[in-house]
């Protein structure tokens, strides 16, 4: 299939608001100045991640914004498929963020250490990198095939999108239990900080967290249910309250 046609891929998924995506590139350009300065003042690898997160995101908006002013770039299927792609990896980068910044957590509790197969599993690093890159993949190809013409390559398509569904709210329900069971607990300051000198986010660490991977499983939920429906799901009407602004409130909350 031609990654051009006669089809307006903008207007038949319903990205036609340019101010919308310039205001989010803008607010995610601050954002990202502002972790950077971060890591270099705590020197922390979570402020990496979201710092490339917002990296990420500028551009994936940049590319929207073109895709709904430029009536000619919404026949690229390529340059929608390219967009989509930064925003599923996006989500993986704050997925994974928030997983590491838990696990980074547990290491002052002794309590929250897995004990169970299951809890060790969900705990490891390597094996949530590894699920959430498959999902990432499954999704790229489930997005780029979605329009073929041939009936089978679009059921396979399906099928690869609901995977890639499946496998992100299996890893974000996990994520939201073991936030859930760090909410438990006291978290005790790093050595050597002044309490009085702690920002919010760490005064209120868990509580923040929590309320970061409730709203990654609402987002992630919504992606689910609407697997099959992919205009509805791109739909600006419902992208940006139901996936995007609760990814920018995550973002902030960091």
């Amino acid at each position: 299939m031609s990654a051009s046609s006669g089809i307006n891929y903008s207007r038949l998924f319903g990205i036609e608001s340019v101010v919308a995506a310039a205001v989010f590139a803008a607010l995610y350009v601050l954002f990202f100045v502002w972790f950077v300065c971060q890591f270099f003042r705590k020197k922390t690898y979570a402020f990496v991640l979201l710092a490339s997160f917002c990296a990420i995101r500028i551009a994936a908006f940049i590319i929207r914004a073109v895709l709904a002013r430029l009536d000619s770039s919404g026949h690229n299927l390529g340059l929608l498929v390219g967009d989509e792609t930064l925003f599923d990896v996006g989500f993986f980068v704050l997925l994974y963020s928030a997983h590491t910044i838990v696990l980074d957590l547990t290491l002052f509790c002794a309590s929250l250490r897995p004990t169970s197969v299951i809890g060790r599993l969900a705990a490891s690093r390597k094996l949530f990198r590894i699920a959430t890159t498959a999902a990432v993949a499954f999704g790229i190809y489930g997005v780029s095939q979605s329009q073929s013409s041939n009936p089978h390559t679009i059921n396979l398509a399906k099928a690869f999108r609901m995977a890639s569904a499946i496998i992100f709210l299996v890893l974000t329900v996990l994520q939201t239990y073991q936030t859930l069971r760090l909410t438990q607990v006291e978290i005790p300051p790093y050595q050597g900080d002044d309490k009085s000198e702690q920002s919010q986010g760490m005064k209120h660490g868990s509580a923040i967290l929590c309320v970061i991977s409730l709203l990654l499983l609402v987002r992630q939920v919504f992606a689910t249910v609407t697997t099959n429906d992919t205009v509805k799901q791109y739909n600006e009407h419902f992208w940006y309250p139901l996936s995007h602004f609760r990814r920018f409130s995550r973002c902030y909350c960091m």
